[in-house]
């Protein structure tokens, strides 16, 4: 064949390729919908806008294609989409498909999609578009439909006493508020006549006025209670106006701040430690006290609907639910706690500062647990005025330290733990007569300058009854020497000493040494009469002295109660029987006996045993120190509440006599 003839046949074969290719589209439409799918999955708005149908695109404007599906699946959030064509196909032009996604509402499945391909010559090539319409985006949408997102509330878990009482409920406030239409009109003075009733800067409410455009809007100032006699005040302003708010209410008032806690709005660190997605960025969360350490099961879970709403004539006519999570309240909590106890102890505490914890000894139910000075709940769920923020600012106490989950210096009440095991150990005969003379003592020279005092010189010759009743330094201090520094370590373990209350609360541990380790001698006999470097929780001190009314057993410290919920024993025999009545005797001596440092509390017609004590807080034995001043007490017969207490800066309040009438009044309250 000649190079003329095969030229030619080049040429023909060529142009029969030409009109073949561009006699058909270069893609099938399976093909093109799978693009338009990737597009679709990646959220590419754009792109697939780029392959609709040239009647779609007369339907719909790239800005509102693209501005309707950005505010659909945002709102809803769309998130990990798949879309997969169904295996088996009907119709030649229409291919049918399913979609799945994480939304706001949990997985949504759809699988009743069907997508119409329409073959189209562009720049001369045949490809196939998309025939788009709104059952593109939800298959039973339309053009007026719109796509709706609600929040089904669900209600945090509340807080109550044992008897029911509540501490922490889902409450009703008054949300006080402004119409600035009417409120304007005398301006300057009615922003000042309110801020004077609330007690706030006038600037606060300037700024929210400055800030809103629209005079019909209801402008929030602060949030009331609803017994707030401030609220007729604000009412007589004309324009100022209420509105009934769901809020967390917390009845007990200061009593129970630091016990309770509070609930806020959830900060962006917390948010961000939210893996679960429980939360979002306007929840409530609790911040401190029992609504923090049972922020897991009081939390609520708001619910989502995703719905079409479908509108004839602009008036929704009826709605086609897509997604739904219900909504999931938070458990309620009932306490042990004893509300009218928790409150007459505080007000016993009159403002001082320190901490007071109650139980009751047999079952081990914690009755109250508080904190003095404290705060009330109810500010962070109305405000805080400027009178309040002032006292906060000027006072050198910390409302907000909990001092009862705090480990403290025990000072004499210790003496219990030191008496039981120096009988345990036959460090000390309880009947024995020590010769004590004067008030200060040391073991030998080589204590340099130190010596341990002791209160009283009244008596000379000191038995264990003796050294309680008069609450004498000297006499455990040389019992703690007998016991030796190994033996008071090891055996105080039986106390939990250096062991975790179990008690679904962050109780500081408490110890008898730092590092575990009893240095010397002179730390041994300070750490006798407690002293040196023993720390105890008043929660912890108040189990420890229970033993001694409940058969030489602490029970397991119970605060929530609820079905499973049982008293236990937690630490079995810790005053064997041989040393319990010995110890029990001389607790009641304590106050029963004329002499006894807790005199002042007897009461007539109620046994009771307890003990004094002072810690003095200082670096160095000639200096004067800081005293705290506890006392812990109990009933006897029929034993049903131990309370201890202990308050700060006592050194010129008569030290633990200070702390004395106020447990006093509380047994007297109790039992009585």
């Amino acid at each position: 064949m000649n190079k003329h003839k095969i030229s030619i046949l080049i040429i023909v074969v060529f142009l029969m390729t030409v009109l073949v290719f561009t006699g058909c589209s270069s893609q099938t439409k399976e093909e093109a919908f799978s693009t338009y799918k990737d597009n679709w999955e990646s959220k590419d708005y754009e792109k697939m806008y780029g392959m609709l149908s040239t009647d779609s695109k007369k339907y719909i404007s790239k800005e509102d294609f693209i501005t309707r599906y950005t505010n659909i699946y945002d709102g809803i959030g769309a998130k990990d989409i798949n879309i997969e064509l169904n295996e088996e196909q009907d119709k030649e032009d229409t291919l049918k498909f399913k979609l799945k996604m994480d939304s706001v509402a949990g997985e949504m499945k759809l699988e009743d999609f069907n997508i119409e391909m329409v073959e189209e010559e562009r720049d001369g090539e045949k490809k196939w578009y998309v025939k788009w319409d709104e059952s593109l985006i939800f298959p039973e949408m339309s053009k007026e439909d719109k796509v709706r997102v609600e929040t089904l509330y669900a209600e945090r878990g509340e807080i109550y006493d044992k008897f029911g009482n509540g501490l922490a409920v889902n409450g009703t406030r008054y949300n006080i508020g402004i119409y600035p239409k009417l409120f304007e009109e005398n301006k300057e003075s009615n922003i000042s006549n309110m801020a004077n009733i609330l007690d706030i800067d006038k600037e606060l409410i300037e700024d929210k006025l400055d800030k809103n455009t629209n005079p019909e809007y209801f402008i929030p100032i602060v949030k009331l209670s609803v017994d707030d006699t401030k609220l007729s005040q604000l009412l007589d302003i004309k324009g100022v106006k209420h509105q009934e708010v769901k809020e967390r209410v917390y009845p007990g008032g200061e009593a129970f701040g630091a016990l309770i806690g509070y609930t806020g709005s959830i900060t962006a660190e917390e948010l961000e430690k939210d893996k679960e997605g429980i939360y979002n960025s306007t929840s409530i969360v609790g911040k401190l006290g029992l609504e923090s350490v049972h922020e897991k099961s009081l939390r609520s879970k708001d619910g989502k609907e995703i719905y079409i709403s479908k509108i004839n004539d602009g008036e929704e006519i009826d709605k086609v639910v897509l997604a739904k999570t219900r909504p999931e309240d938070g458990k309620d909590l009932k306490l042990s706690i004893d509300m009218d106890l928790q409150k007459k102890i505080y007000n016993e505490m009159d403002g001082s500062v320190g901490a007071s914890v109650a139980i009751h000894p047999i079952t081990g139910e914690v009755l109250s647990m508080v904190s003095s000075p404290s705060f009330d709940s109810n500010l962070f769920t109305t405000y805080i005025s400027k009178t309040q923020s002032k006292e906060w600012e000027d006072t050198e106490v910390n409302e907000f330290q909990n001092r009862f989950n705090d480990a403290y210096s025990p000072g004499s009440t210790f003496k219990l733990v030191t008496a039981d095991i120096a009988l345990d150990k036959n460090s000390i005969n309880p009947s024995e007569k020590l010769s004590i003379n004067g008030k200060r003592w040391q073991k030998d020279n080589s204590w340099g300058d130190y010596k341990v005092t002791r209160v009283s010189d009244k008596i000379s010759n000191v038995n264990l009854n003796d050294a309680f009743v008069y609450s004498d330094n000297i006499y455990f201090a040389m019992a703690a020497l007998e016991i030796g520094e190994k033996n008071f370590i090891e055996e105080s373990k039986k106390f939990g000493f250096d062991e975790d209350i179990p008690v679904n609360y962050p109780i500081e541990k408490s110890q008898i040494a730092n590092e575990n380790n009893i240095e010397n001698e002179i730390l041994l006999a300070n750490t006798g009469y407690g002293q040196g470097e023993v720390l105890v929780s008043p929660l912890h001190l108040s189990l420890i002295y229970s033993s001694v009314v409940n058969d030489g057993n602490i029970m397991k410290p119970i605060l929530e109660q609820g079905e499973g919920v049982k008293s236990e024993i937690w630490k079995k025999d810790v005053i064997t029987d041989k040393n319990i009545d010995i110890l029990r005797e001389g607790l009641i001596n304590v106050i029963e006996d004329e002499n006894g440092t807790g005199n002042e509390a007897k009461l007539d017609g109620i046994k009771l045993a307890g003990k004094t004590g002072t810690a003095e807080l200082k670096s160095s034995q000639s200096e004067t120190g800081k005293e705290n001043g506890w006392f812990v007490a109990m009933n006897v017969d029929n034993p049903e509440l131990v309370v201890s207490m202990i308050i700060e800066g006592v050194e010129d309040k008569g030290g633990s006599h200070y702390v004395v009438p106020r447990v006093k009044n509380i047994m007297e309250y109790y039992i009585k």
